[in-house]
């Protein structure tokens, strides 16, 4: 019996999207225009590789707002912050950069708006992740964490008006879920206009199911940090699929991979491309012969820089500079 892997199928969408994408070139754009150090508050995305990156560039990141000192440049990560992280920042006098994704921005708004019409919420999320914690934090009460179907039951709010929103990284199948529990306990319970899992997460799981139940083991290039590449492996797990969630090549057991002679392969929204072709070269060390992509949904969203960072892409930049020394167009490489 042959026991080496002959094929990886790619999972299509995966790996880095635009809300990350727009997170790392704010950090990357502020080392350059303002030189090191920057500082972040809480890692600017969940990803090992991006993090240390980053900071071999620059960047420092902190929990505390006491440890910038005064004058410093800030960044808010991805996941977004409290109102009370935001004033903190303000009185201290610092130039900040916020990184939210606008996805989760959306959420804060909606809490924003609705709570000023009398609205409590339940949020659906997982305790303790940062994302969560931001969202929360734009209340200083009135606003209950369900973590699954069982919490729905301890929810008691003040008064009437209800209002449920979500941790933009979670299962989709498992908010449904809760969601429904909720509706059934609050029958008028006012949910948002738009879903707020985002598209990324959703399209990413949308493809582990159609991968997983065609292969014989999937792979998901994510930190053990980052809740949406912990919810791909749950996933094809929960499909029946053998899965393992990676930092980089070097985690994979060569075991894994025994019988198994097609490997599914995706990566969390965190997880920069490389990663995944590091993971491809080992397995091709490991017997691999050919590398195969699904068809998938194509994603064209782009979401625009902070005031002050400049309009055009850190791509377009490097162009810009390497046509200005070279007196000549060039084009630059994509970060992904």
């Amino acid at each position: 019996m042959n026991i080496a892997p002959q094929e990886v199928v790619l999972a299509e969408p995966r790996g880095f999207c635009a809300g990350v994408d727009r997170a790392i070139e704010i950090v990357e754009r502020a080392l350059l225009r303002f030189g090191a150090p920057i500082y972040v508050r809480h890692e600017i995305v969940h990803n090992t590789y991006v993090v240390n990156d980053l900071k071999a560039k620059g960047a420092i990141f902190i929990e505390d707002l006491d440890d910038v000192p005064p004058g410093a440049t800030l960044v808010f990560s991805a996941h977004g912050v409290s109102q009370a992280v935001r004033a903190e920042a303000t009185r201290r006098g610092f130039q900040v950069f916020d990184a939210t994704c606008p996805l989760v921005t959306k959420v804060h708004v909606e809490v924003a708006k609705l709570a000023k019409e009398g609205f409590e919420f339940i949020m659906i999320g997982h305790k303790g992740h940062p994302e969560v914690e931001g969202t929360m934090g734009q209340l200083n009460e009135g606003i209950y964490l369900v973590e699954d179907v069982a919490d729905v039951e301890g929810v008691e709010p003040r008064g009437d008006k209800l209002a449920v929103v979500t941790q933009t990284t979670l299962s989709v199948d498992d908010a449904a879920e809760i969601l429904a529990a909720v509706k059934r306990r609050f029958a008028h319970v006012r949910e948002p206009k738009k879903q707020d899992i985002c598209y990324a997460t959703q399209n990413r799981q949308d493809a582990v199911k159609v991968m997983a139940p065609a292969v014989d083991i999937v792979i998901v290039v994510g930190s053990p940090t980052s809740s949406n590449s912990n919810r791909l492996r749950e996933l094809a797990q929960r499909l029946g699929t053998p899965s393992y969630m990676i930092d980089n090549a070097e985690a994979m057991d060569p075991v894994w991979f025994e019988g198994r002679r097609r490997v599914g392969l995706t990566a969390g929204a965190s997880a920069p491309d490389l990663l995944v072709q590091q993971v491809i070269s080992r397995l091709r060390d490991l017997g691999a012969v050919s590398v195969r992509r699904m068809q998938g949904v194509e994603e064209n969203v782009h979401f625009p820089l902070p005031r002050g960072l400049g309009d055009r892409s850190m791509a377009e930049h490097a162009t810009a500079v390497s046509s200005a020394a070279a007196g000549s167009v060039a084009s630059a490489p994509s970060r992904s």
